[in-house]
């Protein structure tokens, strides 16, 4: 089973920037997406971003223009403009589902980290 582990959380008040950083290794497949998760309390686990092997990048639509998924080697996550709504537990996860680059389906997702917390203060 492959190894995901994401760093870069942290507590900010609203307007504030993250940026969130993924490692993952021994990943046993050919990986086509990589992508970022979040969970709030009480809230359903949603994606947030992804970025496909072809460098396609997917956004929903309440971060578009303030987030930003990269990866010129570790995979990252800026995060600008922060608000409350950001609030939650974010999730670094590694997909071999082709699929993967045009939704945010979890159950596409194999190899998952443990979390970085996010707490935006208004």
């Amino acid at each position: 089973q492959g190894q995901v582990v994401e760093a870069g959380g942290g507590s900010v008040q609203t307007g504030g920037s993250l940026r969130l950083s993924c490692a993952a290794s021994a990943i046993s497949y050919e990986w086509q997406c990589m992508g970022w998760f979040r969970q709030a309390p009480a809230n359903e686990r949603e994606g947030v971003a992804s970025l496909a092997f072809d460098g396609t990048t997917n956004y929903i639509d309440s971060v578009k223009g303030r987030f930003t998924i990269s990866k010129p080697n570790t995979l990252h996550l800026q995060m600008n403009n922060l608000k409350p709504d950001d609030t939650g537990m974010y999730y670094c996860a590694v997909s071999p589902v082709p699929a993967c680059a045009s939704s945010f389906r979890a159950g596409h997702y194999i190899d998952w980290g443990r979390g970085t917390q996010v707490t935006v203060s208004s």
